[in-house]
């Protein structure tokens, strides 16, 4: 079953590398740029993301913050991973094809990638903490693992595992803490000078508990029927 798995795979990456081969030169240059620029798109959403949650309550403002570290967690359980699988990269072991990525020297292995591992946390890290960004994330985290294969590093099953184990390691990580987190955000709401890092200037400067939204009765905007969060939003 593992073998056919990998024949499988080693096709499609086979046919993904020589149709990238015979692409225009800026194509094949744009591919090998994106490949490592797509991250830069999470680094962009983790700042939004912490930029929105102060206006919102401590357990995001806590999550967001969070985000960066689950990710550097997952990628040291996926490198930690890959020392167990001695695989060898397409292009190590395909040496017909002409990849566009440069082939990295036998003994930086294959399974899984780490970039796809970062790509699948980051974007499970940042959906946690801003769900409604879920399309954006996992489509940048898709085209990530992808252009991997596309470049010549790796095989598709090298992605796919690379994505599930990076989501699924910064999905622990971060729900494990979530509590810890929004007392931490709270203390730290509670000094002046450390304040606008976790509460934004019209949330106020008393911490509240993580989770609250402001309700309006119908007809009196001022009226509220519930617990009230330090955001207006």
């Amino acid at each position: 079953m593992v073998s056919e798995i990998f024949d499988t795979s080693a096709s499609w990456s086979r046919a993904v590398i020589e149709f990238a081969a015979g692409l225009d030169p800026w194509v094949q240059q744009a591919a090998y740029v994106g490949t490592d620029l797509f991250l830069v798109v999470f680094a962009v959403l983790f700042l939004a993301a912490w930029w929105r949650a102060r206006s919102i309550d401590s357990r995001l403002v806590g999550l967001a913050l969070f985000a960066p570290v689950a990710t550097v967690i997952a990628y040291g359980v996926s490198r930690t991973v890959k020392s167990f699988f001695e695989q060898l990269r397409p292009c190590q072991a395909m040496t017909d094809l002409t990849t566009i990525a440069s082939c990295d020297p036998v003994g930086d292995w294959s399974f899984p990638s780490n970039h796809a591992a970062i790509a699948g946390a980051a974007a499970a890290a940042v959906i946690i903490a801003w769900k409604r960004v879920a399309p954006i994330a996992a489509a940048f985290a898709v085209l990530e693992a992808f252009s991997r294969v596309f470049v010549g590093a790796h095989y598709p099953h090298d992605v796919t595992v690379g994505l599930l184990l990076g989501a699924a390691v910064a999905t622990a990580v971060s729900l494990a803490v979530a509590r810890p987190l929004t007392a931490l955000v709270d203390r730290v709401a509670e000094n002046d000078l450390l304040r606008p890092l976790v509460r934004s200037a019209s949330a106020g400067a008393a911490p509240l508990p993580a989770g609250r939204r402001t309700q309006h009765g119908p007809d009196d905007e001022n009226t509220s029927t519930g617990p009230r969060s330090y955001a207006g939003v």
